[in-house]
């Protein structure tokens, strides 16, 4: 069966689009980019052309990677097996480096390429440029032992925008990898969904959209709940709704919505443009996180 869409549906689908570019010109939204959405190559090629659409358009897209896979492929490449506690990549330094090497060479390169490709203006940072994240150990309470520690993992400290405001202003897609700076230059591997709430929250962003390998927040039915207060999520996350894996990116989302980020999407990174069909339609496709105090009802 052929997929060509008929002309005058592809006219409905732009014209349904104009507001919400009008709407958005001129404002950021923070993307956390995982999933398949990183790892096929459709997809990311697809991710690639929208991002660049969206830049064109007067929305200003900055990214925030992750890259699990690829760091795991590369550890068993040298014979090394990832050690995970409560979720947490225990990184001790053979693995930060692999961790740097993967995230900060690897995949921020291959994403700023593609980028660039679609005639986009993207530049790749890591927090340790300008230093831009600072962090801290992070240590991991388990029921069987207090405080584990878990080697060159961190939370951040603080983040200090100037860099990032100056790309987007300048014009470009900044491309950031999920890597902290501590007090004495060390590195640390910080979890990509935390950076990129803090990130969001930090610059004002219109939206913080989260690409994921599921469909969105789900009830304890297996329904998709579209529309989600930071009440509704504490509730969740009380109840037990919300737990294992969905923690950090809940706990980023939370963040975000809570200081100041008007709405937070997680969305299915699998579905071909997915950040179109949230961003630019009516009825969106994932789940929508409110903050505290939207002025403006996003769709």
């Amino acid at each position: 069966m052929s997929r060509e869409i008929l002309p005058h549906i592809k006219a409905g689908i732009l014209s349904e689009a104009l507001p919400y570019i009008r709407r958005f010109a001129g404002r950021t939204l923070v993307i956390k980019y995982g999933g398949n959405a990183m790892t096929e190559p459709e997809l990311k090629q697809g991710f690639a052309k929208d991002i660049v659409l969206l830049k064109l358009v007067g929305i200003n897209p900055v990214i925030v990677h992750g890259g699990g896979p690829q760091i795991n492929e590369m550890l068993e490449k040298i014979g090394k097996i990832g050690e995970f506690v409560q979720g947490m990549r225990v990184t001790d330094g053979e693995t930060m480096n692999i961790v740097e090497m993967v995230l900060g060479g690897q995949v921020n390169k291959e994403i700023v390429s593609l980028l660039n490709v679609h005639g986009g203006k993207a530049v790749g940072i890591t927090g340790r440029d300008n230093h831009f994240i600072r962090a801290k150990k992070l240590t991991v309470d388990t029921p069987e032992q207090k405080s584990v520690d878990i080697g060159q993992v961190g939370e951040i400290a603080s983040m200090d925008c100037t860099l990032i405001k100056q790309m987007v202003s300048a014009g470009y897609i900044p491309v950031v990898a999920p890597i902290g700076v501590g007090e004495q230059g060390e590195a640390f591997n910080i979890n990509a969904d935390l950076v990129a709430g803090r990130l969001a929250a930090e610059l004002g962003a219109e939206k913080l959209v989260m690409m994921t390998n599921i469909t969105g927040v789900m009830d304890k039915s297996g329904n998709l709940l579209t529309n989600l207060t930071p009440q509704d999520i504490d509730s969740m996350v009380q109840d037990g709704t919300l737990s294992g894996g969905m923690l950090p990116k809940i706990s980023s989302a939370l963040e975000a919505a809570q200081n100041g980020v008007k709405a937070v999407h997680i969305i299915d990174g699998r579905v071909p443009n997915v950040l179109l069909l949230e961003i630019f339609t009516d009825e969106g496709i994932g789940t929508m996180i409110l903050g505290d105090n939207p002025t403006v009802q996003a769709a």
